[in-house]
């Protein structure tokens, strides 16, 4: 019941920084990009690339960078592929 009333009550930010880490990106990578994004898309869009965490592996921080942008493209949104292959670019260099 908790986790449930506290996944609610997440900010988008948050929210899409956990889906990015159970795909399988590491913590640091995700909570950078997850920064970078929630300022640049949509509710509707971030809510698209949270949904990702349901593709990943079994085994944690198994994902690149590579991988999880072949999922956004998979998406079909141009403007998330944009907004997620300039965070990962600028999160790469952080």
């Amino acid at each position: 019941g908790a986790a449930f009333f506290l996944a609610n009550c997440a900010t988008p930010e948050t929210r899409l920084r956990t889906g990015l880490i159970e795909a399988g990106l590491p913590s640091p990578q995700a909570a950078c990009m997850a920064e970078r994004m929630a300022d640049r898309l949509s509710l509707l869009q971030l809510k698209r690339l949270g949904s990702l965490g349901a593709l990943k592996d079994k085994d944690p921080n198994s994902m690149t960078e590579a991988e999880f942008l072949h999922q956004v493209r998979a998406l079909n949104d141009a403007e998330i592929l944009t907004v997620s292959v300039s965070s990962a670019a600028v999160c790469a260099f952080k």
